[in-house]
């Protein structure tokens, strides 16, 4: 268990990361409400919908698919091997 000062802080770089991606955020939020409104007049067809609900539910599928097997991967220990930094840190700590 580490001791709250022997936490790392958040440093100078990890703010402007922060703030970087806060702004593309917030641009991106702009940019998607003004092409909502821009092309509220344009008519869906029917197979227009159809094609919109699968890709939504095909990417969700892949996505929720690949995390899941990222954490089974993670959890099995097929990582561990891939990575010698990883194993030599490990080592490390099993002495101490």
């Amino acid at each position: 268990m580490q001791r709250s000062s022997d936490r790392a802080k958040i440093g100078s770089g990890q703010i402007v990361v922060l703030i970087v991606l806060g702004a593309l955020l917030v641009l991106t939020g702009v940019w998607a409400a003004y092409v909502w409104n821009a092309s509220s007049d344009v008519p869906m067809s029917t197979h227009g919908w159809i094609a919109l609900g699968l890709g939504t539910f095909f990417s969700l599928l892949i996505g929720c698919g690949l995390m899941a097997l990222m954490f089974f991967s993670s959890r099995s220990g097929h990582d561990e091997a891939a990575s010698p930094h990883f194993r030599q840190r490990r080592e490390s700590e099993d002495r101490t």
